[in-house]
């Protein structure tokens, strides 16, 4: 079984990777980029049976930076 965790910043977070994409996309000729935001994505191989519970634990424990991030979590 597997579990895909999309982690980002919140909203009102400054996100510098995000503003050196969107200025280098500028630079390469994209226009029409109002912003960006960068997150990261962690695919986890699970035993099965282990429950979206267990996940959101590890996300709140390890994962995630809950004070600055928020997180999704896809079971499959």
């Amino acid at each position: 079984m597997k579990a895909r965790v999309h982690v980002m910043l919140k909203n009102g977070v400054l996100d510098p990777q995000g503003e050196a994409v969107k200025h280098a996309l500028g630079a390469l000729g994209f226009g029409g980029v109002e912003g960006v935001r960068q997150g990261k994505v962690i695919e986890l191989d699970l035993a099965e049976g282990t429950d979206e519970a267990t996940v959101t634990q590890m996300c709140e424990k390890l994962l995630a930076n809950t004070v600055i991030e928020s997180y999704t979590i896809e079971m499959g």
